[in-house]
């Protein structure tokens, strides 16, 4: 009778577990009212001009505080108040402590030009074969060559790696800063189910899958380590505008998200309806990545669109620099020998100048920094 008895408070606790992962932890009361509580939130995607990607930028040796400070000074001057940044599992396994205290540098650099930040903890886009140490020199003219995903293929395969290797970062970073007013938002993974085309061949088969069982881990993580900030997984890709055209992922991050994030590098009428159809989830919308100019995603185009709909907005790229993403995704096909007439994505040069005055103009002007 006892052994019954315990065998069904077990199954009822974890029960009562699934359930609790399967809705947000804040009310779409709580979330309507923080979300008031803020400026229009606008900023970019952002890495450090001198890093090929989240390695480079966070590692001891390449941790470039200097260009941070003049990089997020530009951003002040636009009249940003965010940036969405992204880290790595590796950089707490390799020395947890000094990661922290890099992240504490860069929150004060942060903080001093008036921006807060939204920490992105997991990536499932580009390299899935990740490396501490010396990062590899950029492939010339080609977007985001030395990216990598956060975790990489072989953790990810390897369910029994994740309680060890990843439940210590997440609950680590997210608990270390969980009152911390400089940080704004957790994206807890990036795309998660996309299938990154120019690294098919080395992906898991069934990446989607084993993406979903990660990221249903990672948000009782998350949320095990008591944020006061919201938690949230941006959709990108299918149909939004009703439960049944859902899929089991996007279903997942638009259950769970506090804050209903989503990408959309799409024209304004297609921005448009993407905006329409996650209102009927009644919680703010913040567009995390969009801008690709080639593609009709301009900020001409989009950004008084998002403005006048009320949605934060990050655009992706700041600086021109080793990510090399003022070239277009299809430069993994296409040979480009020189600087494309129109960039992709990025606002500066690496001194500083503006790609094209007239955007930094209306940048300015949206954010009432005439």
């Amino acid at each position: 009778m006892h052994k019954s008895i315990t065998l069904i408070l077990v199954i009822l606790a974890i029960s009562a577990n699934a359930s609790a992962a399967e809705a947000p932890t804040w009310s779409e009361a709580r979330a309507n009212e923080w979300y008031a509580n803020q400026p229009w939130l606008v900023g970019s995607n952002y890495i450090t001009s001198t890093a090929i990607n989240e390695l480079e930028m966070w590692q001891a040796d390449t941790f470039d505080l200097a260009t941070i400070d003049r990089e997020f000074g530009w951003a002040e001057t636009l009249g940003m108040n965010t940036m969405r940044v992204f880290l790595h599992n590796l950089l707490w396994q390799q020395d947890s402590e000094g990661f922290l205290r890099r992240l504490e540098q860069f929150l004060q650099v942060a903080e001093k030009h008036h921006i807060r930040i939204l920490f992105v903890l997991l990536e499932s886009v580009w390299d899935p074969n990740p490396k501490l140490g010396k990062q590899r020199e950029p492939r010339p003219h080609v977007h985001n060559s030395g990216w990598v995903q956060a975790p990489g293929a072989e953790i990810l395969k390897d369910e029994s790696r994740w309680n060890r290797e990843l439940r210590p970062y997440v609950m680590g970073v997210v608990g270390h800063f969980r009152d911390d007013k400089r940080v704004l938002m957790w994206d807890l993974m990036n795309e998660p189910d996309n299938d990154n085309p120019p690294y098919k061949a080395q992906e898991l088969r069934n990446k989607a899958e084993v993406a979903l069982r990660l990221i249903r881990q990672e948000w009782t993580w998350a949320r095990d380590a008591k944020p006061s900030q919201p938690l949230t997984s941006g959709v990108w890709k299918g149909d939004w505008s009703s439960d049944d055209k859902l899929s089991e992922m996007s279903s997942f991050q638009l259950r769970n998200s506090d804050v209903i994030t989503f990408h959309s590098y799409e024209p304004p009428e297609v921005m448009k309806g993407r905006i329409q159809s996650l209102r009927r989830l009644g919680r703010p919308l913040v567009c995390t990545e969009y801008m690709a100019r080639p593609r009709a995603s301009t900020f001409a185009a989009i950004l008084p669109l998002l403005k006048a709909e009320k949605v934060g907005a990050y655009n992706w790229g700041f600086v021109d620099g080793k990510s090399q993403t003022i070239y277009p995704w299809d430069s993994w096909e296409k040979t480009y020998t020189s600087e494309p007439a129109v960039w992709f994505h990025d606002i500066f040069r690496k001194d500083g100048r503006p790609y094209d005055p007239k955007e930094v103009t209306l940048i300015k002007q949206l954010n009432g920094k005439n």
